[in-house]
C-alpha cells in the first residue's frame, strides 16, 4: 500500500464550552500544526450543538477545518441539509463531516427520538437526499439553497455493525471508526470496500480513518465501565482504543497507518488541567511528525 497523507484533528469533548475555550483550542490547535477541531452531537451532554459552536468557531479562525459528528436520525432532512450547505458556505467550504445513528441506550437513546430498529433505514432513505440537494437537485418538490462550497460536500459514516459497513459502502464517501483495534478497523474497511463495489462505487483509500480517546492517566473505574458498554460483547483491551499518554498515542497510530489509514481525530477523555496549549503542545511532539 502507499502512502497516505496523514491528518490529524482535535476533537472536544463534552464539557460545557464557551467561546473563550473555543478560541484557547482553536489557537492550539494552529500553533502546534494540527489539522482540524472536531464537535461531536450528544443531545443530553452539557456540550453544545456541534453545527452552532462550529459556526461561531468559523468566524473565530478563518482557515481551520471544522469537523462535526451529527446524528442524522431525528432531524428534519430539509433543515439538515440547508444548515449544513450554510455552515461550509460560511465557513468557505471548510466542513467536514460524519454521520451517526445516535447512541442506542439510556436517556440519550431515547432524547434521538427514533427506534433504535428504524435509524438504519431513516439513514438509508436520507443519505442519498442530503448528496441529491448538495448537487442543486430538486427532490421530493424541494430545492436547498444555497449549496456548499465544496461539490461534493462528502458525508462519512461510523459503526462497526454490518448494516453499518454496508449503508458506508452504498452511500458514504469515508468511515471514521471509534473504540476498536486495528484488526477490526482493517475488516472494517474490506466490508465497506466490498458493499462499495458491489454498489457501483469507489471509496477514496484515504477516506479512512479513526476517532480516538486518549487519556493523560490510566482509566478509572468509572471510565473502564464506560469503554466496556462501547465495546460490549467484543473481546477489547481498554488499551487498544484508549491509550494512556501521547507516546501511547504516537504508538497506536503508527499501527493505524502502517495498515493505511491516514485521518485521524484524537479527543481528550478529560479536559486539560494545564491547558490546551500545553495539552496539545505535547501530543503534537509525539504526533506532530506522522502528518505528511
Amino acid at each position: 500500500m502507499g502512502p497516505v497523507k496523514v491528518r490529524i484533528g482535535i476533537g472536544l469533548g463534552q464539557g460545557d464550552i464557551g467561546s473563550d475555550d473555543l478560541a484557547e483550542v482553536m489557537a492550539a490547535i494552529d500553533t502546534h500544526d494540527l489539522d482540524s477541531l472536531w464537535m461531536s452531537e450528544i443531545l443530553t451532554s452539557p456540550g453544545p450543538d456541534p453545527l452552532v459552536a462550529l459556526a461561531s468557531a468559523a468566524h473565530l479562525h478563518p482557515s481551520l477545518r471544522l469537523g462535526a459528528t451529527i446524528v442524522l436520525p431525528g432531524r428534519n432532512p430539509v433543515r439538515l441539509a440547508k444548515a449544513l450547505a450554510t455552515l461550509d458556505r460560511l465557513s468557505g467550504g471548510r466542513l467536514l463531516l460524519t454521520f451517526v445513528p445516535g447512541l442506542p441506550r439510556g436517556v440519550e437513546s431515547a432524547a434521538v427520538g427514533v427506534p433504535v430498529a428504524d435509524r438504519g433505514a431513516v439513514m438509508d432513505a436520507v443519505l442519498p437526499k442530503l448528496r441529491r440537494w448538495w448537487a442543486g437537485e430538486e427532490v421530493d418538490g424541494v430545492r436547498v439553497l444555497p449549496r456548499p462550497v465544496q461539490d461534493p460536500l462528502e458525508p462519512w459514516l461510523a459503526g462497526l455493525a454490518p448494516a453499518s459497513l454496508r449503508r458506508c459502502g452504498r452511500f458514504a464517501d469515508g468511515w471514521l471508526g471509534a473504540f476498536c483495534t486495528v484488526d477490526e478497523a482493517v475488516a472494517a474497511r474490506d466490508a465497506i470496500n466490498a458493499a462499495a463495489d458491489a454498489a457501483g462505487r469507489e471509496i477514496d483509500p484515504e477516506h479512512f480513518g479513526m476517532s480516538i480517546g486518549y487519556a493523560v492517566t490510566p482509566p478509572d473505574d468509572a471510565q473502564l465501565a464506560a469503554i466496556a458498554a462501547r465495546t460490549r460483547g467484543r473481546e477489547i483491551d481498554p488499551a487498544d482504543v484508549v491509550p494512556v499518554g501521547p507516546a501511547e498515542v504516537r504508538r497506536l497510530l503508527e499501527r493505524f497507518i502502517e495498515q493505511g489509514f491516514s485521518k485521524f481525530v484524537l479527543r481528550p477523555t478529560r479536559p486539560s488541567a494545564a491547558g490546551w496549549d500545553t495539552e496539545l503542545g505535547s501530543l503534537a511532539a509525539e504526533v506532530g511528525r506522522l502528518q505528511t
